[in-house]
């Protein structure tokens, strides 16, 4: 038994608020139970010195946990003056999850930045920033094609990020921290709407899994992945 009571297979409640933030040229407020975090996207003229003069756009993120989204009050990283390696690890994968299914070369000369703020932790904030992310993105590109400065949402795909492991012996989706803390392996896949692979970030915490226990991992979250896809479609009224 879960500490949740969920099945195995089985995801957390889940919530894509879209238009949370009325200033962003996209917004989403996602909730994976008790993980909640705000995706914003900003759209900004200009790209990164390394693109300049190339006719290419950009999509980057960043990311960042609010003081009380835990138990106990963490202190700011802008007050300790530099970001940990763990929140540069974040935002960079929320970055290239997003760049996978995006044609850069049709935004322009433009960078689009999602920013995902942790409001509340509970386990998994890192794929709800990706899968509440991708709203965010889509939600800022139709805004940029309904103005004119591109033509239709240049996007390949859906992109959303699940995590899974092995609690108590038993392969599990959608960990919350209470399975997260204790689990002997644990792992974050990050895929298409219709099932390709863009990242695995997969960790033996205990001792090493075998394949056919990774096998079994990759099936749930494909399984995992294709509801929040849908999640995502209907968020946006695409169905």
């Amino acid at each position: 038994m879960r500490p949740s009571g969920r099945a195995a297979d089985q995801l957390r409640p889940i919530s894509l608020e879209t238009g949370f933030s009325p200033y962003a040229e996209g917004s989403c407020l996602a909730k994976f139970g008790g993980t909640h975090v705000l995706c914003t996207a900003s759209l900004d003229e200009g790209v990164p010195g390394f693109l300049r003069g190339k006719g290419s756009g950009w999509v980057t993120a960043e990311y960042g946990m609010l003081p009380r989204s835990t138990h106990s009050r963490s202190s700011r990283e802008a007050a300790r003056g530099k970001q940990t390696g763990r929140t540069q690890e974040i935002q960079r994968l929320i970055g290239r999850s997003l760049r996978a299914v995006t044609k850069l070369k049709l935004l322009g000369e433009r960078q689009i930045v999602i920013d995902c703020d942790v409001l509340q932790a509970d386990g998994g904030t890192r794929t709800a920033s990706i899968t509440g992310g991708y709203v965010a993105l889509y939600l800022c590109l139709q805004k940029m094609a309904a103005q004119g400065m591109i033509d239709g949402i240049p996007l390949t795909d859906q992109v959303a990020a699940v995590s899974c492991g092995i609690f108590n012996g038993v392969p599990v989706l959608d960990l919350d921290y209470p399975e997260d803390s204790k689990a002997q392996a644990d792992a974050n896949f990050v895929l298409t709407g219709t099932g390709g692979i863009v990242e695995i970030q997969g960790t033996a915490e205990d001792e090493p899994f075998s394949e056919d226990a990774f096998l079994t991992l990759l099936s749930l979250a494909k399984s995992g992945i294709a509801d929040l896809a849908r999640h995502q479609r209907q968020a946006l009224g695409l169905e």
